[in-house]
């Protein structure tokens, strides 16, 4: 699978025709599709588990924190080793631990703290493989399509986000949770089997001790300031949406009295929202400017808590959770556009990590926050304060502002077209 550039690289598919691309792009479309269904499946088990909010919403927690906690040091060993290698041994893992949850599942033999165990332990798997993963796509196409690349990935991620909760749902009721377990053990192969077979050009790094490296992503990311208003946006949405996501399993149950295929229409929902947004935000992006596009989503974001905190049927609460997944994909893709332009090569994983870490971080943070509050008053005030925090953050625009278009840039400089 090598990387030879187009005739008519420039368009928003132009990263397509790069077979590297391409092959990673599908095979990484149905692992999502398989941790979605995965997803779906430990989120509506703990609802069986336990009547606790707050358990509920440490589900999402538990996929996120190891992001917090373990990315600066995926960033590291992405940026001093092999990023292919280090995403083949991530996603084995991943596999491994997979299968494990799919067989306590199926024998009956799990409980509240071992789910929250062994998603937690695929989430450490997501954190090794992120950064490796996301600085990879400069390997995988021209400098010059490298935005709508990502632009691409994210619709990857959101078409998993629309198709995989419906199957998740499905899956769940025609047999249990198991069965949704075991589908992404299986997904997990393709991917293997695309890694495998990539042989990208080898790139001399300079290897350096685990503490120093780490050290000089995190210098460079606190001198650029730049990349200190994108981090500081990233950890404000953050910290606001895990709301949506965190507490969705229980507005289904709770709110709306509904079963495991009502949530996967709202997850369904808001993975249809993110692809609609995916395919024009990076020209809307050109056209006003990461700003314009950032506070718009969380403006977009915020309503969305406020519909599905008065939510009083489905049909209103998939609207919302539609809207909810246009404001999250137009604010993600905005903020990793903003920090991947901004990150030298030699560093890029460290860069990227951080980036995660912080906003993920928030999103585990968020979770735990929403979640108390869900049990200590109810899930309507939770939303709206949610909602309220968003609001709070739109003070941002003046105070840290998203860089404007040749701010810092460091990394990509589009190529000049004959």
């Amino acid at each position: 699978m090598p990387v030879t550039a187009p005739s008519n690289s420039g368009g928003a598919l132009a990263p397509f025709h790069y077979p590297a691309f391409r092959a990673i792009w599908l095979a990484n479309l149905f692992s999502s599709i398989g941790a979605m269904v995965q997803s779906v499946g430990a989120a509506w088990l703990m609802t069986e588990l336990t009547t606790s909010h707050l358990m509920v919403a440490l589900v999402q927690a538990s996929a996120t924190i190891p992001i917090l906690l373990l990315g600066i040091f995926a960033g590291a060993i992405a940026d001093n080793f092999d990023r292919r290698r280090v995403m083949l041994v991530a996603q084995t893992g991943m596999l491994v631990v997979s299968g494990v949850l799919a067989a306590l599942s199926w024998s009956g033999n799990i409980g509240p703290w071992s789910l929250l165990i062994l998603t937690l332990m695929v989430g450490i798997g997501t954190a090794a493989n992120a950064p490796a993963w996301q600085a990879s796509v400069r390997l995988q196409v021209a400098p010059h399509d490298l935005p709508q690349a990502i632009s691409l990935n994210a619709i990857s991620f959101n078409l998993a986000r629309s198709v995989g909760p419906a199957l998740g749902g499905i899956l769940i009721s025609l047999w249990s949770t198991s069965l949704a377990f075991g589908l992404n053990t299986v997904s997990y192969i393709g991917m293997i089997t695309v890694l495998m077979m990539w042989r990208p050009e080898a790139q001399v790094r300079r290897k350096e001790p685990m503490l120093v490296a780490i050290g000089r992503g995190m210098r460079f990311c606190a001198d650029s300031s730049p990349i200190r208003k994108v981090l500081l946006r990233g950890l404000a949405i953050g910290l606001g949406a895990a709301g949506l996501q965190a507490l969705m399993p229980s507005i289904a149950r709770d709110i709306l009295r509904g079963d495991e295929l009502d949530y996967g229409m709202m997850l369904g929902a808001f993975g249809i929202g993110s692809i609609v947004t995916a395919l024009w935000v990076a020209k809307m992006r050109r056209r006003f400017g990461s700003e314009a596009i950032v506070t718009s989503a969380t403006i977009i974001l915020a309503t969305a808590l406020v519909m599905l905190a008065s939510a009083a049927s489905l049909l209103l609460a998939v609207a919302a959770s539609f809207i909810g997944g246009m404001g999250w994909v137009a604010a993600m893709t905005s903020l990793n556009v903003a920090m991947q332009l901004r990150s030298p090569e030699d560093i890029l994983g460290r860069c990227l990590s951080i980036y995660q870490a912080i906003t993920f971080g928030g999103m585990a943070l968020g979770a735990w926050v929403w979640g108390m509050i869900a049990d200590a008053a109810s899930l309507g005030t939770a939303l709206y304060i949610a909602a309220l925090w968003l609001v709070l953050t739109l003070a941002l625009h003046f105070f840290a502002p998203m860089p404007t278009r040749e701010e810092g840039i460091l990394a990509v400089v589009p190529e000049k077209r004959p």
